[in-house]
């Protein structure tokens, strides 16, 4: 692993980024996009959106869905993974399993692994996601993929902290948003 002297440019990299939610007004949508803004230099975002993704069915694997094939791809393409979960019933969502599913088939095909990853989350309620972020490292040590271990952004009383256009606009939670990105975008560096 090089590492950039201080003359050299950072070496780009491109997060892909996955809201765990549907919802039009999504917390985690919103805040997705806070993190887009607080991009550190030589770094990109691009969202995928689940909405189009079928439920997993191994009998649908040969050919797979051009949803899942597309977001196979889009994991494949990315240097990094940043994942906007919310917490339902103490765990992560089940859209984001299902994509979290199909991206590992069909077997041997596991576009996860060895992908840098960090995980963020935004909840009306006060534990912030935390029980849901659990699970998901969890499932990223089966996935082999190797999750940012800090900061942890657990976002409380979210429907408080962003405004009526979707921003966020706490203070804290934007700085940890921010360290959140450059770290990922670090420790992805690090590994290649």
């Amino acid at each position: 692993m090089s590492q950039a002297t201080a003359s050299e440019t950072p070496r780009r990299v491109h997060i892909l980024g996955i809201a765990g939610s549907l919802r039009k007004g999504s917390l985690n949508r919103m805040l997705l996009r806070a993190a887009g803004e607080a991009l550190p230099e030589g770094v990109t975002l691009e969202e995928f959106d689940l909405a189009g993704v079928p439920v997993f069915n191994q009998d649908a694997e040969d050919p797979l869905p051009e949803s899942v094939a597309r977001l196979k791809e889009r994991i494949e393409a990315a240097d990094a993974i940043l994942i906007a979960t919310p917490e339902y019933n103490y765990s992560a969502p089940g859209v984001l399993k299902n994509a979290i599913d199909w991206a590992s088939r069909p077997q041997g095909g596991n576009s996860w692994q060895g992908k840098p990853v960090a995980v963020m989350g935004a909840s009306m309620g006060l534990m912030g996601t935390s029980r849901a972020q659990y699970h998901l490292r969890q499932m990223f040590v089966f996935l082999d993929m190797y999750p940012v271990n800090k900061p942890e952004v657990m976002i409380a009383s979210a429907h408080q902290k962003f405004d009526e256009e979707g921003r966020l606009t706490d203070a804290k939670a934007r700085e940890m948003v921010g360290r959140l990105v450059a770290s990922l975008a670090a420790w992805t560096r690090r590994l290649r």
